[in-house]
């Protein structure tokens, strides 16, 4: 029996760069969003990226509500490389080209410096197969970040990766998946 799951995007940060792996805290409106995000809503279970915007909400809600919470590091976002931290309208500005074809096709064309696509895919893959093994029939509320949720997304509904920039991830956005067992 499969768990049933859902990602969670983390709230705003303040930052306006593709920040990856870098460990901002959520601003007090990325809070806010976080708390409405979640009202009125239940699960049984939540895990959580080790990064400070998604596991410090985690924390918050699993106390609140007597929840267990597991931290998986395999669940932090995507390693942008040498584009991590700078001005998405710098990228834009000076590496358009660059830009455009890694979102087009991020397997073929990622960042200079950057994770390889296949590692990204594998750990998050990693990750849920995890949470449905050890969750089966549970309700798990999975707190990660806007590329993994895409990735996500793509590998459950058979998407192609070039379709990532599609999916539309706003920050505190609930999505439904569902994974099957490994």
């Amino acid at each position: 029996m499969n768990a049933s799951i859902e990602l969670l995007r983390h709230g705003d940060t303040g930052q306006r760069s593709y920040r990856g792996q870098l460990d901002d805290s959520l601003s007090a409106v990325g809070w806010n969003q976080l708390r409405e995000a979640v009202m009125g809503r239940e699960w049984d279970a939540v895990v959580s990226s080790t990064l400070r915007r998604c596991a410090d909400f985690a924390a918050e809600l699993c106390a609140a509500r007597q929840l267990p919470l597991r931290l998986d590091a395999r669940l932090a976002e995507y390693h942008f490389g040498h584009w991590q931290g700078v001005p998405i309208e710098e990228l834009a500005e000076r590496h358009s080209a660059a830009l455009a074809r890694f979102w087009s096709d991020p397997v073929r064309y990622p960042p200079p410096g950057a994770e390889p696509f296949d590692a990204f895919r594998q750990r998050l893959s990693e990750a849920l197969d995890t949470v449905v093994c050890g969750h089966p029939g549970r309700r798990v509320l999975v707190v990660t970040h806007g590329g993994a949720i895409r990735l996500l997304r793509c590998v459950a509904e058979s998407r192609d990766f070039g379709q990532m920039a599609n999916i539309e991830v706003p920050h505190a956005s609930l999505h439904p998946l569902v994974w099957p067992s490994p």
